[in-house]
């Protein structure tokens, strides 16, 4: 699947070589909006564009959604999304963020155990916030959009610090706005650590068991904190993962079938075929041609 850096290439042509590839935040308009659905569930990152004017619509986990100004959409990895129409007059602004940085940023580890932190909630991805609350959120990304153009000595540790008080004022708007369930420290611990787990290690394992067994917890205890948390189950997100990978391969490689299944550690050219075909609605083969 694509980095984010990868990713930003694609939507922007050259990026600079010095960028670390972590955190990006950038003004979006209809024609860059259109150009993400090259990438759109294929990349291990998160990203929140607020709308600024005009209107976005797309297909996100199998529902339309419609943004209007001062809503807030978050892209969470692993679904896939198509966008459908966007407004000529479409303007926002949008903060990416590598899946990675965002799991391991202290401020995220200390508010999923303490305060049911909603980012790892993939089921609501739109956030319809106050207009006082939106010009907040657009602050901090207008500053992140200066430091990264910046020399700052310290430019890594300054956008990391402003994109934790970002997610702070999104935790904090979500909470007053009820819209996302919480649960237990110790659910939403293990959930996020599955989450951690499953981008370094779903090619090699398809398997409940191996990651309940790196958690120290039963298969069946997993399953039920993931169904609980997103109403989804494990092998749904390692599935997920792989059918990403997959059609990655497809699209950018001169792979055969047979070599991606072995990559990818199925058992057989035929059972690669079958799960891709199951899940994609298409073979892997017609998709290459598509």
């Amino acid at each position: 699947m694509y980095t984010l850096k990868e990713a930003m290439n694609i939507y922007l042509g050259n990026v600079s070589e010095q960028w670390n590839g972590q955190i990006c935040c950038l003004d979006t308009d209809a024609e860059m909006t259109y150009r993400t659905n090259e990438t759109q569930g294929n990349i291990f990152c998160y990203s929140f564009t607020l709308v600024l004017r005009g209107s976005l619509t797309l297909i996100y986990g199998g529902s339309r959604l419609t943004f209007q100004p001062d809503d807030l959409y978050i892209y969470s990895p692993g679904l896939t999304v198509t966008i459908l129409s966007v407004s000529d007059d479409y303007q926002g602004i949008c903060l990416l963020a590598d899946e990675g940085i965002t799991l391991s940023l202290p401020v995220v580890h200390t508010l999923v155990r303490q305060a049911s932190f909603p980012i790892v909630d993939v089921g609501e991805p739109r956030v319809t916030l106050p207009n006082g609350t939106a010009r907040q959120m657009e602050t901090h990304m207008r500053q992140m959009m200066q430091c990264q153009q910046s020399d700052h000595l310290f430019k890594t540790e300054m956008m990391q610090t402003l994109y934790s008080a970002f997610l702070l004022d999104l935790l904090s708007a979500r909470q007053r706005l009820a819209v996302s369930p919480h649960f237990s420290p110790r659910i939403n611990d293990i959930f996020t650590s599955f989450m951690r787990l499953l981008p370094q290690f779903f090619i090699e394992h398809h398997d409940i068991p191996f990651y309940a067994a790196k958690l120290n917890i039963t298969p069946i205890y997993l399953s039920r904190i993931v169904r609980q948390v997103t109403g989804r189950t494990v092998l749904a997100y390692i599935n997920q993962y792989l059918l990403m990978e997959a059609a990655f391969l497809l699209r950018t490689t001169d792979l055969t079938v047979a070599q991606i299944a072995d990559r990818l550690h199925f058992a057989d050219a035929a059972s690669f075929t079958k799960f891709f075909t199951r899940l994609k609605g298409i073979s892997p083969r017609d998709y290459r041609k598509r």
